[in-house]
């Protein structure tokens, strides 16, 4: 956290300070920049340049001149130039990283060309601009209801008002072009101010609203990455990853940022590896490569014939082979270039520090002796039951109560004889 006001208040609670994303020491914003040249004295003949960084709401950063040559520091909340009217805005950087920063954006660094800082924020104005800021919910709301009664195919992602209330901005996605100019009519009646629409990508809208990714990290273009590279799917074949939708998309419907962050690693370390559309020349016959692993360097040939049989290679066997069948020899088959590598006798999972088995949740439980004797108990009661409720009039029950009557069972189940 950037302040004091973060630390936590009473009864434990996380106290914080309530501007919801405006912190004062802009250590709690998205996309904030450590001013490192801020305890460096410039050169003796060098002016100190005369522009500063503002940022707005979500992110929104621009650049503006101070021709009065105002004390600002970062965190001042300060009233600049806007079209029509003035804007509300806080202090990101001031000094020389502003125009390292206006380098990296390619931005003249004309400062006359650049918006003027009017003067530091009165109360006045930080009232209405707060006033405002509390309004957007409501006002986004209603716009979307606006936006589906006139049946338009797009999306109000964000609103952001004007600091002097004077003009409203609506952001906006959609996949075709819109007709918004009914809606515009209707905006300016329904909200009584200045109507400004603007479109923004998919990932812009991700940027703008922020959110966790499945890496459990906040999302890259809500925190720190600022240009937004197109994204591939031959990124995802270079590094073998499978094609599926659900685990390389990110929230905002596109491919994942971070599958350009480590492709030009797997593009140098394929620079040593053969084209998997080159088969091999044998005397056994052709063979063509199956699958290949990156980080052992190693690839699986078959022979067009036997499928099913694969054969291990190292990246250097395999242009060796190639390297061979250019010179027009064929090497006699496979397995001659095959390096049998001795494996491991530890077993790559080892209980060292007292983890639980990993398949204790594949073993169903079993049932313990409690319920075991419950259940023989409940048996053995419902069969004296059963022997209880016999009919009375049965004539075995008299014949056996009669005393010198003894079951024959001899007669009963007599014994075949052999036939002598």
């Amino acid at each position: 956290m950037g302040c004091t006001s973060c630390a936590t208040g009473a009864n434990g609670q996380p106290k914080g300070c309530k501007n919801n994303g405006t912190c004062g020491t802009d250590g709690c914003n998205k996309l904030t920049v450590f001013d490192w040249l801020s305890n460096m004295q410039l050169p003796a003949n060098m002016e100190p340049f005369n522009a500063v960084e503002v940022r707005f709401k979500n992110g929104r950063k621009e650049f503006f001149q101070n021709p009065e040559n105002l004390t600002l520091s970062i965190g001042d909340v300060i009233a600049t130039e806007a079209s029509p009217g003035h804007d509300i805005g806080i202090v990101t950087l001031t000094g020389e990283l502003v125009r390292v920063q206006m380098k990296k954006k390619k931005i003249l660094l004309k400062i006359e060309a650049l918006l003027k800082v009017y003067r530091k924020a009165s109360q006045k104005d930080i009232d209405i601009w707060q006033g405002v800021r509390d309004k957007e919910a409501d006002v986004q709301k209603r716009s979307r209801e606006i936006a589906i009664r006139h049946g338009l195919h797009m999306k109000i992602s964000d609103v952001e008002f004007q600091g002097d209330a004077s003009k409203v901005i609506f952001y906006y996605t959609a996949e075709e072009r819109v007709d918004f100019r009914e809606l515009i009519k209707e905006f300016a009646r329904t909200f009584n101010t200045r109507i400004e629409m603007k479109q923004v990508g998919f990932r812009q809208e991700a940027a703008r609203l922020g959110g966790i990714g499945s890496c459990g990290r906040e999302l890259c273009c809500s925190t720190w990455l600022t240009d937004f590279r197109s994204v591939n799917t031959s990124a995802a074949r270079y590094q073998q990853l499978s094609l599926n939708p659900q685990k390389l998309a990110g929230q905002c419907g596109k491919l994942k940022c971070c599958l350009n962050y480590e492709l030009d690693t797997y593009l140098e370390a394929l620079e040593s590896f053969p084209s998997t559309e080159t088969r091999l020349q044998t005397e056994k016959g052709y063979a063509t490569c199956q699958k290949i692993d990156i980080f052992k360097g190693l690839l699986w040939y078959a022979y067009e014939k036997e499928f099913m049989n694969w054969h291990e290679l190292t990246a250097e066997k395999a242009n060796e082979i190639i390297a061979l069948n250019k010179k027009g020899e064929k090497p006699l088959a496979l397995e001659e270039f095959i390096i049998e590598t001795p494996k491991p006798e530890r077993e790559p999972y080892s209980n060292v520090v007292g983890q639980d088995s990993l398949t204790r949740f594949d073993q169903p439980k079993q049932k313990s002796n409690k319920r075991r004797n419950k259940s023989r108990n409940k048996n053995k009661g419902t069969v004296e039951a059963n022997a209880g409720n016999a009919p009375k009039n049965n004539p075995r029950n008299k014949a056996s109560k009669k005393p010198g009557n003894k079951p024959d069972n001899k007669n009963r189940n007599p014994k075949p004889k052999k036939n002598e």
